[in-house]
This record gives C-alpha cells, sequence and structure tokens, in this order.
C-alpha cells in the first residue's frame, strides 16, 4: 500500500485511531475499587447542590452533607494557634506583625529553620522534617505514659491513608493461593477494601458484634481466619480504634487479646488510631496499641510487628485538607524498613504545612504559653461540643421506631440500623440498587440529606444501615436527626 511521505499510512491517517486506555485494556484491579464515601450518592448531591444554584425548585433549600468526616466544611472552626502558625509559616513577613503572640512566632521561627532555605516550598526528607519526627516521639512517649518512642520508627505522611497504603503495598505478595490476605473489621473504612482492591490483595472480613456495641471479638478472628486459610495466606490485621463507622471504643483487655491473637497466629497489626482524640462515652479511654504492647512485655514487646497511624484530619483539629499524619513502625524488620524508606523517598515527601500542623498537634502550647489558655479552651470546646452531639444523635435515632443505634463511644459517626420493608426491598432489587442505597437515595431526593449506606462499609446479610457525621453545628443537628426519622417513617408508610 502506498504510503504518504512521512511513512504514514494512508489507511491508518484516515481511520479512527483506536484509544490505547480502555476500559478493556485498563488495569482490572482499579476498576474493582470502590469508596463508598465519595460514591454515586455524593455526585448526585454535587448534582442537586448545582440546580439549587439554577434556581430549580426542591423540597428544600440546601443539601446537608452529613456523609464525610470533614470538620471544617461542617462548620467547625480552625484552632487559632494552629491556624496563627501556619499563617506566619507561609507567609515568614507576618513574623514582624504585633498581631501574632511570641510563642506562635517562635514555633514558626523553629518550623522555618528546619526546612531547606527557610521555606515550606522546599521538598523535605522523605520521611518527614527530623526535628518534626522528633517531636512526635516525644508525643507518643508521654501518651504512652513515658515509654520511650525512637523517631527513626517514626514516618510522617501525606494524611493516615498514604501510610496505610504503603505498608499494605509492603504486605502484600504471592499468586493464587499464596496471595495476601488481610483481615479487615466489618463494617470497615472503604478505604481498606479500595486499597486491598488496587493490589490485587484478598479481603478477609471479620465481622464486629452490633449486638454487644460493635464490640470486637477474638473467636470472631479466628473464624475469619481460619475459614481465609483456604484460599490466602492471611498476614496482617487491621484494626480501627476509635471505630470507623462504628463508633466503639476497644477496652483494654480486648486490645491484649487481639496482641496475642495476632502474635500466635503471625500476622503483622495495624493499629488505624487517627481518632485517638474523640472518645466521648463515660468509662471509655483510648488505648494505644503500642502501650498495650509495650506493657506486656517479652516475647509480644519484643516481637509482634505493628503500625500504628494518626492523622491531623480528625480530633480537634480537623485539619482534613492539610493532609498530615505519621506512622510508626514496632519491630519491623531493618531490612524492610529500608525499602519502606525507598518507597516513600518515590513520592519525595509529605506536604510541608501538613507537616507543620503535625508539629503543632503533638507540642501544643505549654501552660506558660501566651497561647496556652486560648488552645486549650477551644480544644475543649470542640470535644465538649462532640460529646453532646454523639449524645444526642443516639437518643433521637433510638426514640424512633425502625431505627436502632449504638452508643456513638468515639470517632465523628453514627451507624443506625433501619428496618426496610419487604416491599422497598425488592423495589431496590428492581432498580439494581441495594435496600439501603436505595433509601439513602430517596432520603438524599427528598429531603437534601446526604449520608451514606451501610452496603458501602459491609455489614451483616439482611442488615442495613446508614452512616452519619455527628460534625453538623449543634442548631442543624437537631432537625436533620429528626428530619431524617421523620423521613424513615414516611418511607416505611409508603412501602408496607
Amino acid at each position: 500500500m502506498a504510503a504518504r511521505p512521512g511513512g504514514h499510512n494512508l489507511a491508518v491517517m484516515n481511520g479512527p485511531k483506536e484509544k490505547v486506555l480502555t476500559l478493556d485494556t485498563m488495569n482490572a484491579c482499579v476498576k474493582r475499587v470502590e469508596y463508598a464515601v465519595r460514591g454515586p450518592i455524593v455526585l448526585r448531591a454535587l448534582e442537586l447542590e448545582q440546580e439549587l444554584r439554577q434556581g430549580v425548585k426542591k423540597p428544600f433549600t440546601e443539601v446537608i452533607r452529613a456523609n464525610i468526616g470533614d470538620a471544617h466544611a461542617m462548620g467547625q472552626k480552625p484552632i487559632t494557634f494552629l491556624r496563627q502558625v501556619l499563617a506566619l509559616c507561609v507567609h515568614p513577613d507576618l513574623l514582624n506583625s504585633p498581631d501574632f503572640p511570641e510563642d506562635a512566632k517562635r514555633r514558626a521561627e523553629s518550623i522555618l529553620q528546619a526546612c531547606g532555605g527557610h521555606s515550606l516550598g522546599a521538598y523535605s526528607n522523605s520521611s518527614g522534617i527530623q526535628p518534626i519526627r522528633e517531636h512526635v516521639a516525644q508525643y507518643i512517649q508521654r501518651r504512652d505514659g513515658g515509654i520511650p518512642a525512637d523517631p527513626n520508627n517514626i514516618f510522617l505522611s501525606t494524611g493516615a491513608s498514604d501510610a496505610i497504603v504503603t505498608v499494605l503495598k509492603l504486605l502484600v505478595a504471592g499468586e493464587g493461593r499464596c496471595r495476601t490476605g488481610v483481615l479487615i473489621p466489618i463494617p470497615q473504612y472503604p478505604l481498606y477494601s479500595a486499597a486491598l482492591a488496587e493490589l490485587n490483595a484478598v479481603q478477609v472480613d471479620y465481622y464486629l458484634d452490633e449486638d454487644r456495641a460493635w464490640a470486637l471479638d477474638v473467636a470472631e478472628l479466628r473464624r475469619a481466619l481460619c475459614q481465609a486459610r483456604g484460599h490466602c495466606r492471611p498476614r496482617a490485621l487491621c484494626i480501627i480504634n476509635p471505630g470507623n463507622p462504628t463508633g466503639q471504643v476497644q477496652t483494654r483487655e480486648c486490645i491484649e487479646a487481639v496482641i496475642r491473637f495476632a502474635f500466635e497466629e503471625q500476622l503483622f497489626l495495624m493499629a488505624d488510631e487517627v481518632y485517638q482524640d474523640n472518645v466521648y462515652a463515660e468509662g471509655s479511654q483510648f488505648h494505644s496499641f503500642k502501650k498495650v504492647l509495650m506493657e506486656m512485655g517479652p516475647p509480644y514487646s519484643t516481637q509482634q510487628e505493628l503500625a500504628s497511624f494518626h492523622s491531623i484530619s480528625k480530633g480537634y483539629m480537623g485539619e482534613c485538607g492539610l493532609r498530615g499524619g505519621y506512622v510508626e513502625v514496632v519491630n519491623m524488620d531493618p531490612a524492610v524498613q529500608q525499602q519502606m524508606q525507598k518507597m516513600m523517598s518515590v513520592r519525595l515527601c509529605p506536604p510541608l504545612p501538613g507537616q507543620a500542623v503535625l508539629d503543632m498537634v503533638v507540642s501544643p502550647p505549654e501552660p506558660s504559653d501566651p497561647s496556652f489558655t486560648q488552645f486549650q479552651a477551644e480544644k475543649q470546646a470542640v470535644l465538649a461540643d462532640l460529646a453532646a452531639k454523639a449524645k444526642l444523635t443516639e437518643k433521637v435515632f433510638n426514640a424512633v421506631p425502625g431505627i436502632r443505634c449504638n452508643p456513638v463511644q468515639g470517632a465523628m459517626y453514627s451507624f443506625p440500623r433501619i428496618e426496610l420493608p419487604p416491599r422497598a426491598i425488592q423495589r431496590a432489587k428492581e432498580l439494581g440498587l441495594a435496600p439501603d442505597m436505595f433509601f439513602c437515595l430517596r432520603l438524599l431526593e427528598e429531603t437534601g440529606i446526604c449520608v451514606v449506606p451501610g452496603s458501602g462499609f459491609g455489614q451483616r446479610e439482611g442488615t442495613y444501615h446508614f452512616r452519619m457525621t455527628i460534625l453538623p453545628a449543634a442548631e442543624k443537628l437537631r432537625p436533620l436527626l429528626e428530619k431524617l426519622s421523620q423521613f424513615h417513617a414516611k418511607f416505611t408508610r409508603e412501602y408496607s
């Protein structure tokens, strides 16, 4: 066939060019990834917001996004000291301003001294700014009653999520029946199922006990592990404490039992502890896995591998968008730890603004500092407000026939169980929807309230739930809860 000058074939030039990347040729693992927290229901919420802006009449005046733990988006005010120091770091000319307290200026200068070119715009070491890693170690040591923490075992990260995925990447190996299995709680935070799907690992579900306030039972861990060993090689156990989406806070006795189980079964422990500041229920207390592990003594303290994660996105800070966090590794093979360092270096470094805020979170103002009183007052106000909203949520939902809500002991969410009429379940199946997705979509269309169906987090077959954040301002939360309860009653009547 004749070719044009330059060697281009006429048929190739004139015919339609096939895409190199199509749904058929793309990475099949990526297609399996789902993330319900920002899934189809949230996309519909965005469309409704756009329609409201365009003047389309709806049975509501605003969309309330109760689907995600985004504190500042829901109206929580930033902590003044954190933002003052960050402003000074981002724009050092402000260090000459009389509008900032001296301790905020000292902290900003200290952070900038540790940055290349004294600028947050420079790269840092891949594992994070060294003085900040040292401050994180000191924070962990104070938190855990004096148990030492080594800065060399601490890696700063782009939020906790990035560190969690990095550790999972180190763990995932093998093919066929030797593929890595990872035990995750059901209900779970969908980061885990999404990451495991992307990495082509095997998700091993263990169920939390809803009838015992979402308690973790080692007998259930053993059931899940034994069943999984027939088709994969379980290597890791993930724990979320306080729980997301379930809001439970684990007892020390439970944590000890989990550590013994992981040790006996040769499982790497991953402790997601990003809600460690968010504990509300009377009698509940946060115990870090690191502290319990060390206090159990040998052989657990010297041999059990552990990675624990924390973040600036939750707690009283709520600085989700600044993307700061850390992971501490314990008893990790030194050669593997070097590989982890290499993995992090590929992405250069975590964002420096996030590292700066993390520094303030782990070493807040001292009682002698000018900012101390205001900082403490703001921190306590946020946590007290969340505690009140946790109790309110439980109280309102449990007064409604057909809704049952366990105590919100910690974190930022409730995960109520809802009864759905058989006709509603049948209608959902006709539409190709999970029944609780059908309920949540109808709720969104009729009330503007956006929550996430329990099917996006996992739940026992035949049960239906939704996750709702307790973050909306108090003056909005009660009407929201009441409107949601009224909708459930209406929905039940319609399909009964």
